[in-house]
């Protein structure tokens, strides 16, 4: 049966809160220095920052404090119903060695994940003129 077949029902009362959401994100999508990731890129990066939450709880930081994430290309694949290219593609947008820098990956040898650390997005280093000129405007109203 397909999507359009099915009758979803409705949300009824607290049945709308009951549900986690992937936060992305907007200057992933306004910042001009992002308009060249893929959508799907970005969905994987807001999906990888959900995931710091959780290494943070497991104290999953390395020697300098810097948090890292596990986030398998297998556990990419599944997630985003997609082949080992696209994903490994996906990685490689947001990768400081083929990307624009959003994540490093460390492996950690053979069969072992590698550790992804999220690099933040939002760092003065990262936002245009643009964006920070409207970011200062705010503040000062």
């Amino acid at each position: 049966m397909s999507a359009k077949e099915d009758n979803f029902s409705y949300y009824y009362g607290y049945e709308a809160e009951q549900y986690s959401y992937y936060r992305i994100p907007k200057l992933l999508m306004t910042d001009e220095r992002f308009q060249d990731l893929s959508v799907e890129s970005k969905l994987l990066y807001g999906m990888m920052l959900d995931r710091m939450s959780l290494s943070v709880k497991n104290e999953w930081m390395d020697d300098d404090g810097k948090v890292y994430i596990y986030f398998p290309v297998e556990e990419v694949m599944e997630k985003l119903h997609c082949r080992t290219e696209k994903a490994t593609h996906l990685f490689a947008e947001l990768d400081g060695k083929k990307g624009i820098g959003l994540i490093d990956r460390i492996r950690q040898g053979q069969g072992k994940p590698s550790r992804i650390y999220v690099k933040n997005f939002s760092s003065s280093g990262y936002l245009t003129k643009k964006t920070k000129s409207i970011g200062n405007r705010k503040k000062k109203a």
